[in-house]
């Protein structure tokens, strides 16, 4: 197997053993550590540390460390965060949540450097175009890497559904669950207890072992990069200084369209921490069990990837703006339906539409918002996604920070009048675009942006 290939599947295996466990355990939060919001508060706090790290770690430590050695550390970081799982409290929670949030950046930053340096070493032996051989190395990571959705979900889902003692809900119980909940523990109000301790640490065990492997991987199989492309990689990251690129992010919100593109980008991170953190406790978890959880999020990863795939094809025929009134109406139809129902466990089938035309809206969200900031800003890359990272991250520690402080209904509202604003704001950008150069649809700009997209997924 050529060298480089070989790498890129070590690269992509890696990180499919490592969020296998991540991705199961941010479903979980809301759920298996309810009492005192100490889940959702985890949560808000590991995305508030991946913002400080986004504009502040990731070049440092791919200079010092190289590629390898930060993937290694970083995935160390998502290590504690699995055993800081294992005697879950404020103290050991919190800030195994923030060394989480820290690796974060450097980890992603450090994959997408060493992936691109790959395909061009590549390209230029195989006297190939750089930016195909790139894409496609790109395409092969995301094809292994988007299933660890399905994986570690199927494996809390099959553990936890080896609990003995599931409980009949009673209709007074169910009252508690849906848009209008008690504001209390729904995991031992309504009489579906927690999983027991053994089976939480069998779990956790598993978890952690995924993640100890995929760290093995990466050192003993993963080659360091060579003295050449050690002087490519240099020039890469031959940025200005530390403070020149932290400014460059905020003077970027000079732009008006930037700017505009805030209340769109925040949406993202809003959306998403609303289904892992309300949704799966007040609606799931609620009225079904927790062993239930892994399942719904199962049917959002499969169809969030299906329609990423979809929708990023057929993008340059139908244009961004049918793509986003989609996404629009589909998210509004899906809010208004959750403010209305109540979730019944004879209703089974619904428990899983939702996560579904969820995943359908998300995907047209990640695409279509990662590739109109690549098309927007085409000569500012660097500090519009840095932009994005920011505002997508805020997203989420402000929807976390305020999940055990609301009812599920005000944050549906909220969800909601976010949502209108995006469509507004982000209509006016298509408004300044169309104006400023008009017969040149935008929509139909094709960018090469394969090494930024979902860089936001942790």
């Amino acid at each position: 197997m050529e060298r480089n290939l070989k790498n890129v599947l070590v690269i992509s295996f890696g990180f499919l053993l490592l969020f296998t466990a991540y991705g199961g355990l941010q479903s979980l939060q809301s759920s298996l550590h309810s009492e005192e919001g100490l889940g959702v508060a985890s949560l808000s706090v590991l995305y508030a540390a991946l913002i400080l790290s986004s504009m502040f770690l990731p070049p440092i430590l791919i200079k010092k460390l190289g590629c390898k050695w930060t993937i290694a550390g970083s995935m160390c970081c998502y290590i504690a965060f699995s055993l800081g799982n294992f005697y879950a409290s404020w103290y050991t929670l919190i800030p195994t949540s923030v060394i989480l949030g820290l690796g974060g950046a450097p980890l992603w930053s450090a994959k997408c450097t060493y992936l691109t340096i790959a395909g061009n070493s590549y390209a230029e032996k195989a006297g190939k175009n750089g930016k195909d051989i790139i894409n496609q190395y790109f395409g092969v990571f995301f094809l292994i890497f988007q299933s660890s959705g399905i994986w570690g979900n199927l494996i809390s889902s099959l553990i936890f559904s080896q609990a003995s003692n599931k409980v009949e809900i009673s209709e007074e119980n169910l009252v508690c669950c849906g848009a209008y909940d008690c504001m209390t523990n729904t995991t031992n109000t309504t009489g579906s207890t927690e999983p027991s301790n053994s089976l939480i640490y069998t779990l956790l065990g598993i978890y952690t072992a995924s993640g100890v492997l995929a760290v093995l991987l990466v050192i003993i199989f993963l080659d360091q990069i060579k003295s050449d492309q050690a002087e490519t990689e240099k020039e890469t990251l031959e940025t200005p200084s530390f403070w020149s690129t932290f400014l460059a992010t905020f003077q970027h919100l000079t732009d008006k369209r930037q700017c505009l593109l805030i209340p769109l980008t925040m949406y993202s991170g809003f959306e998403q921490g609303f289904l892992s953190g309300d949704y799966t406790k007040a609606y799931v978890t609620c009225a079904l069990g927790i062993h239930y959880v892994g399942y719904v999020m199962i049917c959002f990863s499969a169809v969030n990837s299906l329609c990423s795939l979809l929708f990023g094809k057929i993008s340059q025929f139908t244009g961004r703006k049918l793509l986003f009134a989609l996404a629009t109406v589909t998210n509004t139809a899906c809010i208004i339906a959750l403010l209305l129902w109540k979730p019944h466990p004879k209703q089974l089938a619904v428990f899983f539409v939702f996560p579904a035309l969820w995943g359908l809206s998300d995907a047209i969200w990640q695409t279509q918002t990662n590739g109109l900031y690549g098309i927007l800003f085409e000569k500012h890359k660097e500090a519009a996604f840095a932009n994005y990272r920011l505002w997508e991250s805020l997203g989420f520690v402000i929807a976390f920070g305020y999940s055990t402080k609301l009812q599920v209904y005000i944050k549906l509202y909220i969800l909601l009048s976010v949502l209108m604003l995006s469509m507004v704001t982000y209509g006016v950008v298509e408004y300044i675009e169309a104006k400023s150069s008009p017969g040149t649809p935008t929509d139909t700009k094709k960018e090469n942006i394969g090494p930024l997209t979902q860089e936001t997924h942790m």
